[in-house]
């Protein structure tokens, strides 16, 4: 046992209670024979004043610091500090790996790790207080800012035997999400992303990957991988996707980052024949289909490729894809065009993000090139530019809105559906987003405002598209778990209604139902996404547990979904 006088706590700020942070977890385990050393997570949603007494039982306190958790972090270096200013602030993580000079000035700062952390933090806690030989850190001396640069890149064959969740709770990593690396690098250089910065990819060891998937898929439930391009090697892909079908447990969840137009025809053999249906999710960032757009941030994508390959897969696979909105030479139109090419795929999520300038992209150091203005706090996100005004941005920010409550969280999956074949899903959205935001505040609404604002705009931008009414109405009885108050469209005659269940032989002891007349043939329009305008009776069921679901009219052919 190597003893160590300084108490010091490895700790970070997660952006919510299911998230792990990978890297305070790695270097704990790679230096826990120091005696004096722990780890303790926090949210941002956590009082700071709790977080700061908490830290100022220590001698030292190593923050791990990213976009989301910096500006809550320096409060807490903050603060601890005023209860007591001889302890010693360390800050690592990419938020503070670049451009670090206006953190470090701060009296709460002392130090601040660049880079990877693992050379550097084994050096400093072994050789404290002695830090002038220490690799990678950045501190301050008589008023001066102190930079050692030589850098000695961490063997990541050493992980041979490691488990970064050795020392977690067992029983609470179900209800979290585990993060694993198996390479770090990344071989693109796209120019709004940190990992273009280190284009030298370079692996875990084989059998430490399984060993931590192993231990991962017996005790949690959602496993992350942290690569970029969890597929640029064909064998090894395979590989780990095999180890998983034959070892993981019922209810295991695993999403990784994938390059779609690049991957290869035994990848996707092997998950036509072998993967079950849910088990693996893709993240996949398409950013723009503007091809201009994509060569000025040195990006190549085939976007037909692309999307063929997610039409393959998405029978398997749950797709996660990503637009950026605010790249150079992408104006609202090219926008526009992107997100209606990218919708009409119907991914399950579809995350329409904002172009950020993270301190050491190459589009922070070169943005005055395209007028871009952005703020300076983080998460750096774009204001303006020479493509895209504050008004532009602005509603495009709306219409994100309406698609992470409509779509995202599939409150109105069959309306949306229904849009996109007959209208522009793109202004239906934006201009849904901005009554939404005439009507209430945009954090602070209730489940049945959601589709009152979603009915009234339809109503008053397409007042004679009945079925777009019905397909609303039906997006939202099926939201509940109990039958709701009767609105936008009513049932069928009671006793109608009495004698059609009568003929099912359903179960009306146990259940409640709600039987909506229809104009469009409910079955085809689920099967094509096409319109047949055919009178039916869409019966819906009710059992208090779960969400509601329609069930066969066999007298009609219908279908359950």
């Amino acid at each position: 046992m190597y003893l160590c006088t300084v108490r010091i706590l490895l700790a970070t700020l997660n952006s919510k209670y299911i998230h792990t942070n990978l890297a305070i977890r790695i270097l704990y385990q790679l230096n826990k024979k120091y005696e004096g050393l722990r780890w303790k997570e926090f949210t941002i949603h956590e009082a700071t004043e709790l977080i700061a007494e908490y830290c100022s039982q220590f001698e030292i306190v190593c923050f791990s610091c990213y976009i989301w958790n910096i500006t809550p972090t320096l409060k807490v270096a903050a603060k601890i500090k005023q209860i007591n200013p001889s302890i010693k602030i360390l800050l690592g993580g990419p938020e503070v790996s670049y451009e670090y000079d206006s953190v470090l000035k701060n009296d709460y700062v002392d130090y601040i790790i660049s880079g990877e952390g693992e050379v550097a933090f084994q050096q400093f806690i072994s050789q404290y207080p002695n830090i002038e030989q220490v690799e990678g850190l950045v501190y301050k001396k008589e008023d001066k800012i102190i930079e050692n640069k030589n850098v000695t890149v961490f063997d990541l064959q050493q992980y041979l035997h490691f488990m970064p969740y050795a020392d977690d709770e067992i029983s609470e990593l179900t209800s979290k999400i585990l993060y694993i690396e198996t390479s770090r690098g990344c071989p693109y250089k796209c120019g709004f992303c940190l990992a273009s910065l280190d284009n030298k990819v370079r692996n875990l060891p084989n059998i430490a990957i399984k060993n931590m998937l192993l231990f991962m898929m017996r005790h949690g439930k959602t496993i992350k991988f942290l690569d970029r391009t969890f597929n640029i090697k064909k064998d090894f892909t395979i590989d780990i996707f095999q180890f998983i079908l034959d070892n993981h447990r019922p209810g295991n969840i695993f999403q990784f980052e994938i390059t779609a137009d690049i991957i290869h025809p035994d990848i996707i053999q092997f998950i036509e024949e072998k993967v079950p249906q849910g088990l693996f999710r893709f993240e996949i960032g398409i950013q723009t289909v503007n091809q201009k757009a994509n060569l000025e941030v040195s990006r190549k994508q085939n976007f037909d490729k692309t999307k063929s390959i997610i039409k393959q897969l998405d029978h398997k696979i749950e797709m996660h894809l990503d637009l950026i909105v605010g790249l150079a030479l992408d104006y609202i139109d090219d926008i526009k065009y992107s997100f209606e090419e990218v919708f009409k795929l119907f991914a399950p999520e579809l995350q329409l993000g904002f172009l950020k300038f993270l301190k050491g992209t190459p589009v922070r150091n070169t943005f005055q090139q395209h007028g871009f203005v952005f703020d300076e706090n983080p998460p750096y996100q774009i204001i303006e530019s020479n493509y895209l005004s504050k008004d532009d941005l602005q509603n495009i920010l709306l219409l994100e809105h309406a698609l992470e409550v409509y779509w995202n969280k599939k409150r109105a999956i069959y309306t949306l559906k229904y849009i996109t074949h007959y209208y522009s899903i793109f202004d239906f959205l934006m201009g849904l987003g901005k009554y939404f935001a005439s009507q209430s505040d945009l954090h602070r609404y209730t489940l049945k405002d959601i589709y009152v604002y979603l009915f009234d705009y339809a109503n008053a931008t397409f007042p004679e598209d009945n079925i777009l009414k019905e397909t609303i109405a039906v997006d939202y009885f099926l939201q509940y778990k109990i039958k709701p108050q009767q609105l936008f469209l009513q049932e069928i005659d009671k006793h109608d209604k009495q004698y059609l269940l009568q003929q099912l032989f359903v179960n009306t002891k146990d259940y409640r139902y709600n039987v909506l007349p229809l104009q469009f043939n409910f079955e085809k329009f689920m099967h094509e996404n096409s319109i047949e305008l055919k009178p039916s009776n869409l019966i819906i069921r009710y059992n208090v547990t779960e969400k509601a679901t329609v069930i066969p009219n066999r007298l009609e052919k219908e279908i359950t979904i």
